[in-house]
């Protein structure tokens, strides 16, 4: 492959994972053993190239990849066999990915666009023990027995699985113009999609994301969303502070971040399924972990972007809205719509979905019914939220 002067690699996708050796489960844990996995990925960014991001990150045992193969989606679980390549790292089909470590895949030749929808399939012939997943991908994904690599669809096979929760997979990275811009979403479930309806991505920064086409944006949003994580505890997953690096600031290409933060600090502590023998923090706890988040991006070089805490009052779990976390989200809001936090800009999260008549709480049309999550219409109204000219995200010189 011919290297590109003018190019260079930019996330176009991205899945922030968590480990199934969490100690409190929500999710679905599995391994595989004499399995293809077949998964969808959407773009967010296109390029003339990608390559594919496999994690081992929180595996107990080396994972042996048989053989990879990316395509074209058509529907379900069926593939463009026109578009099939193989995936190969250093040169190899058939390679491991050590304990603790993930892999970045040989570049494969395939140019791709925005919204584009493909399918990466993963022959996995051993155990592999409990999988990185990613919580909440609101992306059926698809296994079956045996070597199924190349089979333009998986749909009818005998012993067919649909999945929820999506494995292995961090990211994609294509070859993009030089200083094309990227932002991260960098946050909870808010983030994540949960709420939105499945296969439809009606998340967030999905729809984001066609704001920004539709204003002719060289750039694009990536998701690192992750659900019931928190600000200042690890769990579920390694809290912001401790991820911010990997799921940020190494996310290459990246210009901008967008955070949303602090429900679950405020609200998991209430829960009897969470041990947790500290109170909730204070607004000034969650102020000095944002300010830290935001001193950090800084000194990256980053614009960072905040979000007001989303309203939340009589969700349907029990214990995690109190008078006490309501009263701290609003002030940490206040701090933020005040000025006086140190990000760049902010999007008010909050008055965008909130009752008028009762603003702690998620208004009817776009409650997702738990009182905690927006459906695909507040989706909708988070990204109308956001000010496009506070991401700018142009390149300085277009190529």
């Amino acid at each position: 492959m011919t290297t590109d002067t003018t190019a260079f690699w930019a996330a176009a996708f991205r899945s922030a994972v968590v480990s199934p050796h969490e100690s409190i489960d929500l999710f679905e844990l599995r391994g595989f053993a004499g399995q293809t996995v077949r998964q969808i990925i959407r773009l967010d960014g296109g390029g003339s190239a990608l390559r594919i991001r496999l994690s081992n990150r929180y595996g107990k045992q080396p994972l042996h990849i048989g053989g990879a193969r990316l395509a074209r989606r058509t529907e379900g679980s069926g593939i463009d066999a026109g578009s099939d390549r193989a995936v190969r790292l250093g040169g190899a089909e058939d390679f491991t990915v050590p304990v603790g470590e993930e892999a970045v895949s040989d570049p494969v030749d395939l140019t791709v666009t925005a919204g584009d929808e493909l399918a990466l399939s993963l022959w996995l012939p051993d155990d592999t023990g409990l999988s990185t997943y990613s919580a909440v991908p609101l992306r059926t994904g698809y296994a079956v027995p045996g070597n199924a690599l190349t089979a333009p669809t998986l749909d009818g096979t005998e012993g067919l699985e649909e999945l929820v929760t999506r494995h292995f997979i961090s990211g994609a990275d294509v070859l993009a113009p030089t200083g094309t811009p990227v932002a991260v979403a960098f946050g909870d479930s808010w983030f994540e999609g949960t709420g939105t309806t499945t296969d439809t991505d009606r998340r967030f920064p999905d729809l984001l994301n066609d704001r920004l086409r539709a204003a002719g944006s060289d750039g694009w949003v990536v998701n690192q969303g992750l659900s019931a994580n928190r600000l200042l505890t690890d769990e579920i997953g390694e809290r912001a502070l401790a991820r911010l690096e990997r799921d940020a600031l190494d996310v290459p290409g990246v210009t901008h971040v967008l955070i949303h933060f602090g429900l679950n600090d405020l609200g998991i502590p209430g829960q009897e399924a969470y041990p947790e023998p500290a109170p909730i923090p204070t607004a000034a706890d969650l102020i000095a972990g944002f300010t830290a988040l935001a001193d950090r991006l800084h000194a990256a070089g980053l614009t960072a972007t905040i979000t007001t805490v989303g309203p939340y009052k009589d969700t349907v779990y029990e214990g995690y809205s109190t008078p006490e976390g309501v009263a701290v989200a609003r002030e940490v809001n206040d701090w933020i719509r005040s000025g006086d936090s140190p990000f760049d800009a902010y999007a008010d999260f909050a008055a965008a979905v909130a009752d008028p008549a009762d603003p702690d709480r998620i208004r009817d049309d776009y409650d997702s019914g738990d009182g905690l999550h927006v459906n695909d219409a507040g989706a909708q109204a988070l990204a109308d939220a956001v000010d496009l000219a506070t991401l700018k995200l142009q390149r300085l010189q277009k190529v």
